[in-house]
């Protein structure tokens, strides 16, 4: 396209160019992924909904004195859920304390440590380790974790520490801490994968200015990687909280599904999730299924508030990754000092 014989050139040649599929991609691009957002809190919305509806009757009945109740007997309908919300905070709790460092352990292995012949195989089953279903899991659980549990690893935990409440009482193939295993297995995968791409992600100059300055492997590790990735790694270790609380069917097949605060880490017990997914479809009576599907509403308040405190900790972590970190700056002058 000319003018006066000059070709034109630049933007107005772009425009000149464009057909009517490339004119209407920017708004058709910008109301599609509008739409998207909208159906994702469409979504959101609609279940939080159907489960406060669902709950209602539960709710009217009972009030914010169900989450303190300790009850659950269909046959007086008396409901109540302090115990399952006891049985999920310990199991995700342990599962957590455990998952943690053995995650930021594999991943700094992998990343920083083992050779790359060994650390992709090795990386490869360990993101095919979350991809096993829960179910299988909880059936390996049953089979194989259980006895082990009851044989060797809670008796050698009450010779030791049988001293406190929450090792007493008889060993058990199925429990909290059996329960509370399963859910560390599943999340240290997720939690593995997630913090070994942050790791991938420090600079490389970093590393070497660490290493120029004398700081030894496990210095560079720690004034440099660790501190770089710790909203990251953060970030990781809520996801796995979060995928331990909303676990059920696993839980469920090791857990031994019964009603009550029991202090010992060995007695049977249930949590939010696990006591939804075993007692609603045969729930008998009028309420035992709005008070199931108040417990559903607790664990979505769970899941809610997990998710804004690992905002709020991220936020928090990024602020003070900002500040100049002290022992980085104790190996600057250790490695000026020795230099």
């Amino acid at each position: 396209m000319e003018a006066s014989g000059i070709p034109v050139s630049g933007p107005r040649a772009l425009r000149a160019k464009r057909g009517l599929g490339d004119r209407i991609g920017d708004p058709l691009l910008k109301w599609i992924s509008a739409l998207a957002a909208l159906l994702a809190v469409a979504l959101i919305g609609g279940i939080a909904y159907e489960v406060i509806n669902q709950a209602s009757p539960a709710i009217s009945k009972f009030g914010l004195g169900f989450i303190t109740t300790n009850d659950w007997d269909p046959v007086k309908e008396r409901f109540g859920a302090a115990s399952f919300i006891y049985g999920t905070a310990v199991t995700s709790a342990i599962a957590v304390i455990i998952a943690a460092p053995l995650s930021v352990s594999i991943a700094l292995y992998l990343t920083e440590l083992a050779p790359r012949r060994l650390s992709r195989p090795v990386a490869t089953l360990v993101d095919l380790l979350a991809a096993i279903p829960s179910v299988i899991l909880g059936l390996w659980g049953i089979l194989v974790l259980g006895p082990f549990m009851h044989d060797r690893i809670e008796p050698a935990l009450q010779s030791v520490l049988g001293f406190l409440p929450l090792f007493s009482g008889d060993p058990s193939a199925f429990g909290v801490l059996t329960a509370a295993v399963i859910l560390t297995i599943m999340a240290t995968p997720i939690i593995t994968s997630v913090i070994r791409e942050v790791f991938e992600t420090v600079p490389g100059d970093l590393k070497e200015g660490a290493y120029a300055l004398g700081a030894t492997r496990w210095e560079m590790v720690k004034t440099v990687v660790l501190p770089y990735s710790r909203a990251g790694i953060v970030g990781a270790v809520i996801l796995g909280l979060g995928r331990a609380i909303g676990e059920a069917i696993a839980v469920t097949q090791v857990i031994g599904s019964s009603a009550g605060i029991h202090v010992s880490l060995f007695g049977t017990g249930g949590t939010l999730a696990s006591w939804i997914a075993s007692k609603y479809q045969g729930a008998p009576g009028a309420l035992e299924k709005p008070s199931l599907a108040y417990l559903g509403l607790i664990l979505l308040v769970f899941a809610l508030l997990v998710n804004v405190i690992a905002r709020w900790i991220v936020k928090r972590t990024a602020i003070d990754e900002s500040q100049p970190s002290p022992d980085g700056d104790a190996l600057l002058t250790e490695a000026e000092g020795l230099a």
